[in-house]
Formats: C-alpha cells, sequence, structure tokens
C-alpha cells in the first residue's frame, strides 16, 4: 500500500484517535493467551485502563505482579465502517507495566472512566469482568503512513480529533448517499489514481482521506483542507470549497 503525504494530523493526533475509536482490542502478556478487552481508556495521566475477563489468566497474572507490575501490550485495531478490501484503516500498540486495581478502587475509578468514555461494558466491572491498568512506557501506530512511535509527552498532550465519533457514520453517508462528492473528490487526484475505484476512509479536521483500490493495489490519498476546521459546519463548509462547489449540502442527506 502506497500513501501521499500531506498536511494532516500529527503522529501523537493520530494515535490519540485510533485509541478512541478503535472496536477491537487484545491484551498481551508472556504466559497468557492474548485477551480481549471490552473497555480501553487512555487517560493524561499515562496509564490506560482496561476491562478483561475477571477469571482470566491474564488477571491472576497482574496480581501476582504486585507492585513491580507485569509486561504487557495492548494492541488497538481501527476498522473502516466500509467493506474494503483491507478494512484495518491503523494499528496502535502500547507497551508498558500492567497493574492490577485494588478492589476498593475498582467502583471509583470505573466512574471515572465512564465520565470521560461512557462504555455499557463498564456496568459489568465487579461481576464479569475487572479493571487494569496498563501505565505506558511507549507507543507505535502504523498505518498508511508507515510505521512511528510517538513520545509520551507528546501522545499525552495531544486530543483525539474533534469528529471521531461521527466518522464513521459520514463515511457511511458519503458512500450511500453522496457518491457524486466522492466522484468530484477523486478528480483531483493524481492521474495515475483515477483509474481504480475510490472510496471514502476518513474524515478528520485537516481533511479527507480516500482509499483508491485499484488492479495494482491499494492507495491512500489525503486531501487537505485550506485550514484545519473544529466543528460540523466549517467541516460542511471546508468539504464543499474542496470539491469546488460552495452550494453543495456537503453531508447532509438529501432525503
Amino acid at each position: 500500500m502506497t500513501a501521499s503525504t500531506t498536511l494532516g494530523p500529527t503522529t501523537a493526533e493520530r494515535v490519540r484517535t485510533a485509541c478512541a475509536r478503535a472496536q477491537q482490542a487484545v491484551l498481551a502478556v508472556d504466559g497468557s493467551d492474548p485477551v480481549a478487552v471490552a473497555v480501553h481508556h487512555l487517560r493524561s495521566c499515562g496509564d490506560v485502563v482496561v476491562a478483561v475477563p475477571a477469571h482470566a489468566t491474564i488477571t491472576a497474572l497482574a496480581w501476582q505482579a504486585g507492585r513491580g507490575g507485569l509486561p504487557a501490550v495492548l494492541e488497538l485495531t481501527d476498522h473502516a465502517p466500509l467493506a474494503l478490501r483491507e478494512p484495518v484503516r491503523s494499528l496502535v500498540w502500547l507497551r508498558g507495566s500492567l497493574h492490577a486495581v485494588p478492589t476498593e478502587a475498582t467502583r471509583a475509578l470505573a466512574a471515572a472512566v465512564a465520565d470521560e468514555h461512557p462504555n455499557p461494558a463498564l456496568l459489568d466491572v465487579g461481576h464479569s469482568t475487572t479493571l487494569l491498568r496498563l501505565v505506558l512506557d511507549s507507543a507505535v501506530v502504523a498505518d498508511s503512513h508507515g510505521a512511528e512511535p510517538v513520545p509520551l509527552p507528546d501522545l499525552l498532550g495531544a486530543a483525539p480529533d474533534p469528529f471521531w465519533a461521527v466518522e464513521d457514520d459520514w463515511i457511511t453517508h458519503l458512500e450511500a448517499d453522496h457518491a457524486d462528492i466522492v466522484d468530484q473528490l477523486a478528480q483531483r487526484l493524481p492521474r495515475g489514481l483515477q483509474t481504480g475505484q475510490v472510496r471514502p476512509l476518513g474524515i478528520d479536521r485537516y481533511g479527507v482521506r480516500l482509499r483508491v483500490e485499484s488492479a495494482s493495489g491499494d492507495s491512500d490519498v489525503r486531501l487537505p483542507f485550506a485550514d484545519p476546521v473544529d466543528d460540523p459546519a466549517s467541516l460542511n463548509r471546508a468539504l464543499r470549497v474542496l470539491v469546488g462547489c460552495p452550494f453543495l449540502n456537503g453531508l447532509r442527506s438529501r432525503r
């Protein structure tokens, strides 16, 4: 897969956004099979709170490790909402030391996570699941830009893209109801990429990402906005300018 390099989010912003929207997360330690994580939340203090099955081997190992913690890796997978040939948009690996959460602190920690990241799976904490803390040592993201590490201070100082929670809905809406906009965006691609099937891949405050699926392989291309945007109205205006028609209805449905 190839990619163009244009104005876009920093590596730290890409990781924070992937952490916020990734639906699939797996926690791995030596001596145990990888475990699917029901909840994962990166906090500004430098740890990731995860919810894992209460009776999993990994939970027992975390308790046995004591205050020193247990080396662990959390792998996050960000999938595109469309049926692409390669649906994975990015992978993030968060490495650090895994720590058990004292029973008396579990409820307060679950409430703190719910304040920032409401998730119905938190209701199972204390029943079928338990909370663990992964204190971060390093972070790496792999996507169409390649694999890049990000310094932890940069990661903790960055914020997820403001549109991460609705991006998948917008991408699905573009594909289903606004093929005309996708076609106009495709006309802005390099001529060599206009022969493949162009699909919407992502939208963020910096621009639009397209996936071109062709016989020779897949390419991801970013079309940047003139300036970063921060709210839906600005996003709609930027998209209309990008396609060259200020009177289009942006992402609003025609129905």
